[in-house]
C-alpha cells in the first residue's frame, strides 16, 4: 500500500497506476523529504512533478506544507489514479493539486508557471538527450532559489546540468534508485 508518509494529510491512503509506472518506495521518499524538510525546500513551495505516475512526491510535498501540486502524467490511466490522489489530498489539505493530462515536453512548452520544488522521476527508459531536453525546457520555469530532484535507475547517466543553467549540489544511491539535486546557477554564472 503507498500512502502519504507526513505532514497534514499523513496516513492518507494512495492509488497506485496498476502498470506502466514504478512508484518510489516508502523508504526512499522518508529519506527524500527528511532531507528536504531538512534543507528548508518544502514550506510554501510551489511545486511541480514531472512523470507523476500515482502522485505520491508532488502530493507528500503538498502534505508537508507546499502551497501547490502540480502533477504531469501523459498515460490516461495514470493520470487518472493521480487526480482521485489529488482530489483525496486536496480536500484533506485545502490545498491545490492540480493534474496535467500531457507529457512532459508539451507541458513545459506551455505553462507560464514558475515552481520552487520540482520532481523528476522519468520512466527507467527514458533516453539521456530526452532528460536533457526535460531540464532545458523546465529551466525557465524555475525560481531563483528552486531545487531539482531527479530520480533515475543508478545506472542511468547523469544528467547534462550545465546545458539547462543548473548545478548538481546532491547525489545519493539508495538500491537502484539515483536521486539527484539540482538548482539554477546563479545568474552571474549561467549567462
Amino acid at each position: 500500500m503507498t500512502r502519504i508518509i507526513a505532514g497534514a494529510a499523513g496516513g492518507t491512503r494512495l492509488d497506485v497506476p496498476g502498470s506502466g509506472t514504478r512508484p518510489t518506495s516508502e523508504r526512499v521518499r522518508e529519506s527524500l523529504f527528511g532531507a528536504l524538510e531538512s534543507a528548508d525546500a518544502i514550506e510554501g513551495a510551489r511545486v511541480l512533478d514531472l512523470y507523476a505516475g500515482s502522485g505520491a512526491l508532488g502530493l507528500e510535498a503538498l502534505s508537508r506544507g507546499g502551497r501547490s501540486a502540480d502533477l504531469v502524467e501523459k498515460a490516461g490511466s495514470a493520470a487518472s489514479v493521480a487526480q482521485r490522489n489529488a482530489t483525496r489530498v486536496a480536500t484533506a489539505l485545502g490545498a491545490p493539486a492540480r493534474v496535467h493530462r500531457s507529457g512532459v515536453q508539451a507541458f513545459l512548452r506551455h505553462t507560464t508557471a514558475e515552481f520552487d520544488l520540482v520532481f523528476t522521476d522519468p520512466p527507467y527508459d527514458l533516453g539521456d538527450a530526452d532528460m536533457d531536453e526535460d531540464l532545458r525546457l523546465l529551466a525557465p520555469h524555475l525560481s531563483p532559489d528552486a531545487l531539482v530532484v531527479v530520480e533515475r535507475g543508478k545506472r542511468a547517466t547523469e544528467p547534462d546540468w550545465a546545458s539547462a543553467g543548473l548545478e548538481q549540489i546532491r547525489a545519493r544511491v539508495y538500491g537502484d534508485t539515483a536521486v539527484w539535486w539540482a538548482q539554477p546557477l546563479p545568474a552571474s554564472q549561467s549567462s
